[in-house]
């Protein structure tokens, strides 16, 4: 994002750096009509993106602390909990699949053995599993300027209204937060592909048809806080999570900053950034000291400063990239749809899929938008995020074709051609594409094994635990470095992994809540109470804010005094008790129990913001009870 970065809209600051952009984008287009752009050329790039855990499976905020055991290429990220690796290119020939993957494993190592030093571990995921909400506060954003500025821009955009999630999958997800750090929850291995200019449109074209089906097969994030949610659940979460549209304007058509895209590319790259910078306003601005036109003039290079800050604000699931390579200017295709994860020999299958079947694809069809409508290409990226190898794309002349088929009778043939053709050594084209056809023809991609692990454990532990257990699980495959179609399921979580998911109020609390309003009936209550097996009912308004508690006590002292239908029809607010004794989601388990037995309670409702969210009682404390005379009586 660069240095010295401000999100103070409307400044001086913005006017400068915005007509720096403009300047960028004359230079660049000085640059594509001159033939600037290094052609000829095919080299391929890799972003790896990871999660850091403690010994318990929950996010481990020691980013800082582990960067400083490491160097380039590592770097931060949103969330101190997430680690970047940068990758140098490889030219996309003989066993560069190979070497990705070496590549990837060494700088691993790296990451594990630093890690280790704070008592961390190295997890790939789209998102992990064991995540909270209370881990995305303030207080575990990366301590740098140009992610507070983020923060700032974002939510200057939004004035005010908070960051929205509604995803809806086998379970809801409705979620309201007050930061950026919701996009933390995302982790990929992006894939770069160097095109030329005078083939990027083309190239592009055939990057947005292939996506949706590649996604399809490499599906790896079906959990959100514990929700079953999308096969790839980073799609709606990382379009949601940086949304600066506003609601009110529900009549304009407005394009979300995180996007498939709305139509073919014609002409150029600079479509795409020309319509980017139309559409989108500056989010981060930064002293930008070069002047792009001035180079081009002395026989330089420009590194369109201003240009690549703003792209980097503007996610396109397949983004134009510019870069200096060896002192000569390219550009690039950046896959970001590709979740981190399940294992490295599976990131670089998938990459070798994609790229295989954008360099065939291109070969066969040639301009894919005379075979292919672009509706039903986004329909089919949507399609696969939403249900993986369980969609129907679209295909040639508006035909739908289940997944499976589609990708091992025509996509597969076509990804090894393409990378035939590109000089891969055919060792390494059936290998990686081999690990692709066995996880199709298997239906076994990341997603459906923590799908059918957690079904595995029903009714087995906490959902804490369960996703702790699964974590876990994810971890010792990743080392041992198996392709993920070949992984036995996750086992349930055993005595060792309760310690973990007690930590916080959060992970344990029921929010499956049975609730009235202070007005209605007495009797209501009793109701609940006796067909629900509960012995507290919790009291809020119409906003869902808390008002009351009543318990199983206070009714049969009612009872008691008086047993007449006049009583058992007066209303809820007579008998509640109207300042029950709360906590919120990120008391810690310790504090929760002071609080019961301080006040002589024997359950705590749960607030956040002023709203319910949940409950917990002093059953819940039982496996915690379990657990530790299980411990005391095998020390005796």
């Amino acid at each position: 994002m660069g240095r010295d970065v401000t999100a103070e809209a409307g400044s001086e600051a913005f006017r400068h750096f915005t007509k720096a952009i403009l300047r960028d984008l004359q230079a660049l287009e000085m640059m594509l009509h001159q033939g600037m752009i290094e052609s000829g050329v095919r080299r391929i790039g890799a972003e790896q993106e990871l999660f850091l855990v403690n010994e318990g499976m929950r996010p481990a905020p020691v980013a800082v602390e582990v960067l400083e055991h490491l160097g380039p290429p590592f770097t931060s990220e949103l969330a101190r909990f997430n680690l970047e690796a940068n990758l140098p290119p490889l030219l996309l020939e003989g066993k560069v699949f190979s070497t990705l993957q070496n590549r990837l494993d060494e700088l691993l190592a790296q990451a594990r053995e630093a890690a280790a030093k704070e008592s961390a571990r190295v997890v790939l995921t789209g998102i992990l599993p064991t995540l909270s909400k209370s881990d995305l506060g303030m207080d575990n954003i990366t301590p740098k300027e140009r992610y507070y500025a983020l923060n700032d821009a974002v939510g200057r955009m939004l004035k005010g209204n908070p960051y929205r999630l509604r995803i809806e999958g086998t379970d809801e997800l409705h979620v309201e937060h007050d930061s950026v750090m919701l996009e933390a929850c995302n982790t990929s291995c992006q894939v770069h592909l160097q095109v030329s200019a005078d083939e990027f449109a083309r190239m592009h074209n055939v990057a947005q048809a292939v996506t949706g089906p590649v996604l399809a097969s490499a599906v790896n994030s079906p959990l959100l806080f514990g929700r079953r949610l999308w096969s790839e659940t980073r799609i709606a979460l990382f379009q949601q999570s940086l949304d600066t549209r506003s609601p009110s304007l529900h009549m304009r058509e407005m394009s979300a900053r995180v996007r498939f895209g709305d139509h073919w590319t014609h002409e150029s790259v600079l479509e795409l950034f020309q319509e980017d910078v139309a559409r989108f306003r500056v989010l981060l601005a930064a002293e930008v000291e070069e002047d792009p036109l001035a180079v081009l003039e002395a026989g330089g290079v420009p590194r369109l400063t201003a240009l690549q800050l703003f792209n980097g604000t503007v996610y396109r699931w397949n983004r134009p990239c510019y870069g200096i390579s060896e002192g000569k200017p390219h550009l690039r295709i950046e896959c970001r749809a590709l979740p981190s994860g399940p294992s490295v020999v599976d990131e670089v299958a998938n990459a070798a899929f994609w790229l295989g079947t954008v360099m065939g694809m291109s070969q066969e069809f040639g301009d894919v938008t005379r075979m292919l409508d672009f509706d039903d290409t986004r329909a089919n990226f949507a399609a696969a995020a939403k249900l993986g190898l369980k969609s129907a794309m679209y295909w040639k002349d508006g035909q739908s074709v289940a997944a499976p088929r589609l990708i091992l009778d025509t996509l597969i043939p076509m990804a090894r051609e393409g990378l035939l053709s590109c000089n891969v050594d055919r060792d390494e084209v059936e290998y990686y594409l081999g690990i692709i056809h066995d996880r199709v023809r298997s239906l076994s991609n990341g997603s459906r094994w923590a799908r059918r692990s957690l079904a595995s454990m029903k009714d087995r532990g906490t959902r804490a635990e369960q996703m702790g257990a699964l974590t876990a699980s994810m971890l010792q495959h990743q080392e041992e470095g198996t392709p993920v179609h070949t992984w036995d399921l996750a086992e349930a979580p055993g005595t060792r992994d309760w310690e973990s998911s007690y930590h916080q109020v959060e992970q344990y609390m029921t929010t499956h809540l049975f609730t009235v309003h202070e007005e209605e009936l007495i009797d209501l209550v009793a109701f609940l109470m006796d067909r629900k097996q509960i012995r507290h009912v919790l009291v809020e308004d119409d906003d869902h804010r808390l008002t009351g508690i009543v318990s199983y006590r206070s009714l049969l002292r009612l009872i008691a005094h008086d047993t007449s239908e006049q009583a058992r029809n007066r209303p809820v607010r007579e008998i509640m008790e109207t300042e029950p004794i709360t906590a919120t989601p990120e008391t810690s388990t310790l504090e929760a129990i002071e609080l019961l037995r301080k006040h002589r309670v024997s359950c705590l409702p749960v607030v956040k913001e002023g709203r319910l969210v949940g409950i917990v009682s002093e059953r819940d404390f039982m496996p915690i009870a379990y657990h530790l005379l299980e411990e005391r009586l095998r020390q005796e």
